[in-house]
Parts: structure tokens; sequence; C-alpha cells
């Protein structure tokens, strides 16, 4: 049995609240006075109902709100991710791409120039060693991953710890503890 109610602190909104509904036989057994077990008490037992409800309306709606804000924050982090994903690869294609007179061997440090016809080449010689006859424009200095993705001179040393982790952790995975989360206590010590 449903009963509308108006708040009074929302006099021009009104809230639905459900009632048990009555019977006269509950369990099979009869009741003698039916009346004492459905009638509505006190009207402001119905007020308190409603209001409760309303309350429990807006924790469920406070609550899905802030569950949708952190997903919409994991949405725009992912967003982030993979634009970032997407310009590593297009920057890495294009190095790939750079001419080059010799086999590249991944670890090894590789020098980019430019030419005046605009044409990007690959070298093994620094501009330290070429010296003041350095040929042509330096356009900078990047190693040649295992994966074959280029870190630019800058982040190399960054880079080579953060393998240097993942290693460590591969070698020693069979003494990592069981845990649900990620743990890497340890690793970077």
């Amino acid at each position: 049995m449903d009963r509308t109610v108006s708040l009074p602190s929302q006099p021009d909104k009104t809230t639905t609240v459900t009632l048990v509904e009555s019977c006269s036989a509950p369990g099979g057994l009869e009741l003698v006075s039916s009346y004492h077990t459905s009638r509505v008490g006190d009207p402001m037992d119905l007020v308190a109902l409603a209001a409760q409800v309303q309350k429990g309306d807006d924790f469920i709606k406070a609550n899905a709100c802030n569950k949708l804000t952190v997903i919409a924050d994991q949405i725009r982090y992912l967003q982030e991710q993979a634009r970032k994903v997407l310009e590593e690869a297009k920057k890495d294609a294009d190095l790939h791409h750079a001419a080059c007179n010799i086999v590249k061997k991944p670890g090894n440090m590789y020098y980019l120039y430019q030419r005046p016809s605009g044409q990007k080449y690959f070298s093994i010689i620094s501009p330290k060693e070429w010296g003041p006859s350095c040929p042509h424009p330096f356009i900078g200095a990047f190693k040649l991953q295992h994966d074959m993705s280029w870190t630019p001179v800058d982040e190399v040393e960054k880079r080579d710890a953060e393998i240097a982790i993942m290693d460590k952790l591969i070698s020693q995975q069979t003494t990592l503890p069981c845990h649900p989360g990620p743990n890497f206590k340890g690793l970077s010590e």
C-alpha cells in the first residue's frame, strides 16, 4: 500500500512511502482485529518514514555520483595514457623511418642529423666525435631499446633503471609473496 506524503521541509515535493500490505490471516492464522495491525498510527510517523525514504534516495544518488566521478576520472586517465602511447608510437615509427646505412642493433646509441635537403638520418658518430667538422645539424641522440622503441638520451638513465627493476622482478618472481595487489617492495632498493 503506497501513501504520498509532503515533507514539512519541502511542501512542494511529495514522497511516496510504501507500507507493508495488510493481511487478515498472516501465516494462516486469523487475527482477532485487523484494525490494530493495518491502521496508520501517528501521522508524523508517516512523515518520518517519508523523510527516511527521501534521505535514502539522496544518499543513493550521492553514492552513485561519487562512483561515477571516480570512473570518469579513470576514463580521463586512460584517455591520457592512450594519447601518450599513440604519440610514442608515432615518434618511434618516425625514428625507424629515418635514413640509416647500418643495421641498427638494440642497446646501442644512435645520433640523428638533418641534411640541408630536410632528410633525417642516423649515424653512430656523436657530435662530440665529429667535433667542429660536424657535417649537418644535430637533432638528438636516441638509444634503441630491445622492444624496438627509442629513448631520448636524457631519459636513458631513467629508462635503464626501470628496466633493471623489471628484470629483477622477473628473476625473483618465485620469491614474491602471494598478494592480491602489486608488490614492488624491495625491488627498487
